[in-house]
């Protein structure tokens, strides 16, 4: 049987969780996630975890911060008033920022009553990360 080498395009199911073991995301109740083994599609850790599978195995990895959505910067964090962020902006809401020309992500971290923090973290930075993956079909590099 053959196993994925880095350029094959791959289809997977997974299920990320958190330290704690609860899940941020599964692919089990929608479409198989399909990417370039070894490519800058999904975060590298996941990418390069499935070189070396066959079809059909399920592995689990674990994801360090460098090798997911990277480590958390504290100077990406910012106190805003409240008043400058829309009416029913609740924590954990994503928001657009302008910097610039540039448009950034930013995420709703904490609201008080005159001040607001907002983060241009990914939500997942910093944190390890485990995956269950399962390996649906490969289809080797061109």
């Amino acid at each position: 049987m053959s196993k994925v080498k880095s350029g094959d395009r791959v289809k997977v199911h997974f299920t990320g969780r958190l330290p704690d073991g609860s899940t941020f995301d599964s692919s089990r109740e929608r479409e198989p996630l399909e990417f370039e083994a070894g490519g800058e599609e999904v975060i590298r850790g996941f990418s390069d975890a499935v070189i070396g599978m066959e079809k059909g195995e399920t592995k689990t990895v674990t994801v360090a911060p460098a090798e997911g959505f990277g480590e958390r910067h504290t100077e990406l964090e910012h106190e805003v008033p409240r008043s400058a962020l829309p009416d029913g902006i609740n924590v954990g809401d994503q928001l657009q920022a302008k910097a610039g020309e540039r448009v950034i992500p930013i995420w709703v971290k904490d609201l008080g009553e005159e001040k607001a923090t907002v983060d241009a973290n990914h939500p997942l930075a910093g944190v390890e990360l485990q995956f269950e993956i399962e390996l649906l079909s490969i289809e080797p590099a061109a």
